[in-house]
């Protein structure tokens, strides 16, 4: 079932990606979810780099609370970090999860944060 699941995933995240990139402009605002954390990372996919990112597993990251509270708190801590680089606009990438719970949660906080998308 687990990869019926990831497939899945896979084939919709292929068809937002020919229409959804990450400019100097407009970087692609990226996200991960795992069962034990979620990641976000602000990409500029002209050159390939990684702008800022957060993580709710890294060391610098202390919320608590259920996994959906955690996910605001990093969609914050991520539009903070993009903020301070000179980044205020970005192309919201859910990178074939459904925008619901966690996802849509990290969209919030980053919006909260100071994100445009």
């Amino acid at each position: 079932m687990a990869g019926i699941k990831t497939s899945r995933r896979e084939r919709i995240k292929k068809g937002i990606r020919k229409h959804l990139t990450g400019s100097t402009e407009r970087p692609r605002l990226s996200v991960f979810r795992s069962n034990k954390g979620i990641y976000a990372q602000v990409i500029d996919d002209t050159t390939g780099k990684t702008l800022a990112s957060a993580s709710s597993l890294s060391k610098d990251f202390a919320a608590s609370g259920n996994k959906v509270e955690q996910s605001k708190a990093v969609g914050k801590l991520v539009a903070e970090k993009a903020v301070a680089a000179g980044i205020s606009k970005v192309v919201f990438d859910r990178n074939g999860y459904l925008y619901h719970g966690r996802v849509k949660s990290l969209a919030e906080g980053a919006r909260e944060g100071g994100l445009d998308f």
